[in-house]
């Protein structure tokens, strides 16, 4: 069984990482941390199937997105949160808050996880992209478990689909400015879809009754409804013009 690796061990890896001056040794080292979170991300993923009935996505960071983030974000190797995690999609807005809530329900009364911490992308969206991400620490071990809607999962994919195109600067709010403007416009978007549903949601599934009984609510819901749907159809129509 191979030794534990310290944390200044992790760091000055890190350190030698983002200088370029890496050895066989240093990515061997590298594997060996990456693949120390394999416990407690089997931990996570069994949870999520076997208490939520839910199929994630399993994500292990790669080399070359660990370098590029130390360099990037000046950031040491330990302190990267996203070495190992997992990815959900669900339908929309709604179902993602109440998924959210789900998950703070699951590993809040796990003792085997000491810490969980929620980072809200959609209320400070990252150079337009827009998720929930839930943290949660097993064993000192962190597992970020990835939350997008839909047409969040559709934006990310676009952007990396523009990336391998234009440059991981894209990504990061670099490169070709017409389509990181592209990028920014389209997320708003998405925003407005997601916002406008979640309107809908609140007038006819929490308060259906009130809704039924005063036609202007009802009137107001089926414009609203179809706002939406237009703002979808062009979501998929810019996207569709910009990568074709």
């Amino acid at each position: 069984m191979p030794r534990k690796i310290s944390k200044t061990q992790i760091d000055r890896l890190g350190d030698r990482l983002k200088k370029g001056e890496i050895t066989d040794d240093d990515l061997r080292l590298l594997d060996q941390y990456r693949g120390s979170f394999g416990d407690a991300h089997g931990k996570v993923a069994d949870l999520l199937v076997s208490e939520l009935q839910l199929q994630p996505t399993a994500r292990l960071k790669s080399r070359e997105s660990i370098s590029d983030k130390l360099i990037r974000e000046s950031a040491r190797l330990s302190q990267i949160q996203d070495i190992s995690g997992c990815r959900l999609i669900v339908p929309n807005l709604i179902n993602q808050n109440q998924l959210v809530e789900s998950l703070e329900n699951l590993f809040s009364k796990r003792d085997t996880f000491e810490k969980m911490v929620i980072v809200d992308r959609r209320q400070t969206p990252s150079h337009g992209y827009r998720a929930v991400h839930v943290i949660v620490t097993h064993v000192d071990k962190k597992v970020e478990i990835q939350l997008r809607t839909a047409l969040q999962q559709l934006w990310a994919e676009s952007s990396e689909k523009f990336a391998d195109r234009h440059g991981i600067a894209i990504k990061y709010g670099g490169g070709n400015e017409r389509i990181q403007s592209l990028l920014l416009k389209i997320a708003s978007m998405i925003a407005k879809v997601e916002d406008l549903e979640q309107y809908v949601h609140e007038k006819t599934v929490r308060v259906p009754q009130q809704a039924a009984m005063d036609v202007r609510i009802a009137r107001e819901v089926s414009h609203v409804r179809i706002r939406a749907e237009r703002l979808r159809i062009e979501v998929f129509d810019a996207l569709s013009r910009a990568l074709n």
